[in-house]
């Protein structure tokens, strides 16, 4: 079976177009019981004493095969979804959530590290390898290794179950994503939508043997409607099929209801923060992060939005003014976007349309390969000739002095049979292996952008760069790691709430003039942004910065709120409705069922933890404020910032990081002042 199965296989980059479903399961099966095998060897063969080499360098050559095999498949299952790949992803995560649970509560495994923990050889432990240590003596007492037989295979039973339902919830999505589409044979219809927005749905109509326009549920299609389409009917059409998804309303009322898989993931979280000692989830989600309880979450939450709330409520009375001027005096939330993006129109003189000709995609990557080469002393280089899942990836090396630092696949744009969003994923960590070799890593950026139409290249809306920046904050913090330790190497051991800091930090280039002179040029005469262009950006900014600010807030209280009063006796839509009350200035029908597709925290690791967006920013505006006051670009203060906080991944507590950065603790006045939520502001 080795020989032929590549998950098998030594290989450098995955060979991603030689996985087969087939292979998935087989190849997991024996590295699961190979890996088991070399467990309990590794426990008899320490006697005396353990050693780093002997215990905690073992066990990440063993986690790094598994990883080496599973990590292509569980990206597979995301950006090219099939029948039979999800079948096979799924038959597995059982097992694999069985050999977490193993590890995290295997006896004789807890005492080897407690033993090296307090053993000699710690006492000449660098800063990092004594974070791992007590991240791993924490992790095992929120695995249960205390618990009693009995509730530790209850433990083992739930985290089985959670992985499955998360999983259920994700591909729900999807299908309910792609169950729904509408086609016109009237171009009539699509009054007010641009060209590249029509060629876009023209392409998808072709791509299904269709004539005319096809609006799908994937986010560029519903943006555009949303955004443009002049028929309001239509707006309600398309608004209704996807605030509905995966839901018992709106057009598949029914089908794939994430509602009944939503209440059990509750219940079973629930269950298990009991379990290990905690009142809630929300309690047992902080144990691992910079927040300390969860009154400070929700204090921190609650004063953000009491602060931006009237901000908000000045945005709405705007809206709703200018749209009762042009007939719409009741305003609904299938109006907003359409009348936002006209009131932004004539205000500033800027549509979005109007920058996207000046952000082609290749200007966007040289001039963010710019930014990062003068601020961090970096060299980035595309390479060819690669395995690879789809055309349209590409592959980047960055190298230091010409020495290899690590790898970056990019796939950026959307399509079908492939989830929804954006983010980085890191396919294979920075670590020194059991040989002494530097094994250096490598890193997936996946977003779901407009792709080309026709010979135009393609073309992103500001938004859309701005995201690109944020997933490359992450990757450059998995990249330019210095740790060589896996626990502690890139993003590994960084506290959910704080590894947002690297990604929003990067979005604010995207807002400078030296950044945009940089990443702009018109697609056909390669002008950089005309300084009136740029201008009209700049002061459009924080156009509905309020209500933007107060809809980040409704979805962090809201699953905050979720996990801390879990079993009050209310239902998940009964919470959201009250903390829309609270913070919200407008109230989506009834029939919206946004719960039914927040992923981020029912299948995405932001459960108990979306605020880490908020709390993060405090961090990377208050972060970037050095920028302003020593130079957006200055390689000095560019390179202090990647040594204190991009260099030492997980290897400290974020604070200490932030403090050795900015001289101090965070403050939130820059934030308020980037978002331009201040009485000077107003």
């Amino acid at each position: 079976m080795t020989l032929s199965n590549p998950l098998l296989q030594d290989f450098d980059l995955p060979p991603y177009s030689a996985i087969r479903p087939e292979h998935v399961e087989p190849a997991v099966d024996q590295i699961l019981a190979e890996n088991r095998a070399a467990i309990a060897e590794l426990l008899e063969r320490q006697d005396g004493t353990p050693t780093w080499q002997g215990l905690v360098l073992a066990l990440d050559e063993l986690g790094e095969r598994l990883g080496r095999a599973w990590s292509p498949v569980s990206h597979l299952n995301a950006v090219c979804n099939n029948a039979e790949l999800r079948n096979a992803y799924e038959a597995c995560l059982p097992k694999l959530s069985e050999y977490w649970t193993e590890m995290g509560q295997n006896r004789a495994l807890f005492q080897a590290y407690e033993a090296l923990a307090a053993g000699p050889e710690a006492a000449g432990f660098d800063v990092a390898q004594k974070t791992i240590l007590d991240h791993a003596l924490r992790d095992f007492r929120l695995s249960g290794i205390d618990l009693p037989a009995d509730k530790q295979q209850r433990y083992g039973e739930i985290q089985m179950k959670l992985s499955e339902l998360g999983s259920r919830f994700s591909n729900q999505l999807l299908d309910a994503t792609q169950a729904w589409t509408k086609e016109i044979h009237d171009e009539a219809a699509l009054a007010g939508l641009t060209d590249s927005a029509k060629a876009q749905m023209k392409q998808a109509a072709e791509a299904k043997g269709l004539g005319g326009w096809l609006i799908t549920l994937e986010f560029p299609s519903y943006y555009a409607v949303m955004t443009y389409a002049d028929d309001r009917a239509l707006r309600e059409e398309v608004y209704t099929a996807y605030s509905t998804r995966a839901s018992d309303q709106g057009p598949n009322a029914g089908q794939n209801d994430n509602g009944p898989v939503m209440a059990e993931i509750l219940d079973l979280r629930q269950e298990l923060a009991r379990l290990l000692g905690f009142e809630h989830f929300s309690d047992l989600s902080l144990a691992t992060k910079m927040a300390e309880s969860t009154p400070q979450v929700l204090g921190f939450l609650r004063d953000l939005a009491k602060r931006s709330k009237p901000f908000a409520a000045k945005d709405l009375d705007e809206l709703k003014a200018f749209a009762a001027e042009r007939g719409v005096s009741d305003l609904q939330s299938w109006d907003v976007g359409y009348f936002s993006e006209k009131l932004r129109e004539q205000r500033y003189s800027i549509s979005q349309e109007t920058l996207r000709a000046y952000f082609p995609v290749d200007k966007v990557l040289s001039g963010l390969f710019a930014i990062v080469q003068k601020l961090y002393g970096i060299e980035i280089r595309e390479l060819s000739g690669f395995d690879t899942w789809h055309p349209d990836v590409r592959l980047f090396e960055i190298s230091e002095n010409g020495q290899h630092v690590g790898r970056f696949f990019f796939d950026l744009y959307a399509r079908a049979n492939k989830r929804g969003g954006a983010w980085m994923d890191g396919a294979r960590d920075k670590r020194r292996n059991v040989g002494g070799e530097l094994v250096s890593p490598v890193a997936n950026l996946v977003c779901n952008f407009t792709p080309a139409v026709g010979d135009k290249p393609a073309l992103l809306t500001h938004d859309e760069v701005t995201t690109l920046f944020h997933e490359f904050g992450h990757g450059l913090h998995h990249l330019l790691t210095r740790v060589e330790h896996a626990g502690a190497s890139g993003i590994n051991g960084v506290a959910w709430d704080a590894v947002e800091l690297p990604s929003q930090f990067m979005e604010n280039w995207c807002w400078e003039p030296e950044g945009l002179a940089l990443i702009s040029g018109h697609y056909q005469s390669g002008e950089p942004l005309p300084q009136d262009l740029l201008d009209k950006m700049l002061a459009a900014k924080n156009f509905q910065s309020g209500l933007m600010m107060v809809r980040q807030l409704e979805f962090s209280l809201f699953d905050f709120e979720l996990h801390a009063t879990h079993g009050d006796g209310r239902s998940v839509l009964d919470v959201l409705e009250a903390i829309r009350s609270e913070v919200a200035v407008m109230r989506p029908p009834a029939f919206n069922r946004f719960a039914n597709s927040f992923a981020h925290i029912f299948a995405g690791g932001y459960a108990a933890g979306y605020y880490s967006y908020k709390w993060a920013e405090v961090l990377s505006a208050d972060a970037f404020s050095r920028f302003e006051e020593e130079g957006v670009l200055n390689p000095a203060t560019g390179r202090a910032f990647r040594e204190a906080i991009l260099a030492r991944g997980g290897s400290q507590e974020p604070m200490v990081l932030f403090v050795d950065f900015r001289g101090r603790e965070p403050s939130i006045d820059a934030l308020l002042r980037h978002s331009g939520l201040t009485e000077d502001a107003a």
